[in-house]
């Protein structure tokens, strides 16, 4: 990277992204990959993962591909080994990986509410122990959990997934309390409306594209990219004073309640 590009300093940085196989898991992997750092791309998804890993080295990047279970402590145990020495210790780490299992609360299965809960929450406490562990002990690290806007804002008939938002921002802010001494930053990102394999079904149905982007000050639906370069900003140099805190990047959705509401005369 040219001398004066680096404004992020991530340049020698090592991330882990985990769920990089995914639509925003990609772009945060080909962005801290632009901006100089090696990554190592996490997924249940191996050979996606390894599909993703060859198509940035090939455009020079350096970073890793491995297959991991992210609800299994062993398999992050064993990839946060992996990454050590592969790559070296990690730096930052990115908690994406999730999943969307909808359903009735009224009906919903234990089953379901404790698979999904397993990958966005109990994954992501995992991963923070096996990758902080070593950034706690170095004295500096970035972490950066996924959430959801969906985390302050109850998406019905969608299982656990709000709650399991929600669960992540407090522990986020947990994970800064006690692990800030240490050197170390832990922040959320909460998308909104984001144009996602995971999101495509709902797209696909006529005229909701449009409906969602007339809700939205923005009018537009957000795009991978937009949650990556939040991502990036708040695991670089330039938010180290930034702990415990939640981005929304919603394109003014959560400012919208009012304008939203009918309201005769105006």
């Amino acid at each position: 990277m040219a001398e004066g590009q680096d404004w992020l300093g991530l340049a020698g940085k090592i991330a882990v992204v985990t769920g990089a196989a995914g639509g925003m898991g990609r772009a945060m992997a080909a962005g801290f990959a632009a901006a100089g750092a090696a990554v190592a791309l996490l997924d249940r998804d191996a050979a996606a993962c390894e599909a993703l890993a060859a198509d940035m080295s090939g455009q020079g990047a350096r970073c890793v591909a491995l297959g991991c279970d992210t609800t299994d402590e062993a398999s992050v145990r064993a990839a946060a080994e992996a990454v050590a020495a592969r790559l070296g210790p990690a730096d930052i780490l990115v908690n994406n990986a999730g999943v969307l299992r909808p359903g009735p609360l009224s009906t919903l299965p234990v089953a379901e509410w404790d698979a999904l809960l397993a990958v966005n929450l109990t994954g992501y406490l995992l991963c923070a122990q096996a990758f902080g562990r070593g950034m706690t002990e170095r004295g500096s690290g970035a972490l950066v959990h996924i959430a959801s806007i969906a985390a302050s804002n109850p998406q019905p008939r969608s299982g656990a997934y709000s709650p399991s938002k929600a669960a992540v921002a407090m522990l986020s802010r947990q994970l800064a309390l006690e692990w800030g001494p240490s050197g170390l930053r832990s922040n959320v990102v909460s998308p909104g409306f984001i144009r996602t394999p995971m999101s495509e079904a709902f797209y696909a149905a006529p005229g909701i594209k449009e409906r969602r982007e007339a809700m939205l000050p923005s009018r537009r639906i957000g795009t991978p990219a937009d949650i990556a370069d939040a991502v990036l900003f708040l695991a670089s140099p330039r938010a180290s004073y930034v702990n415990g805190a939640e981005i929304l990047v919603d394109g003014g959705l959560g400012t919208a309640l009012m304008e939203l509401t009918p309201r005769p005369g105006f």
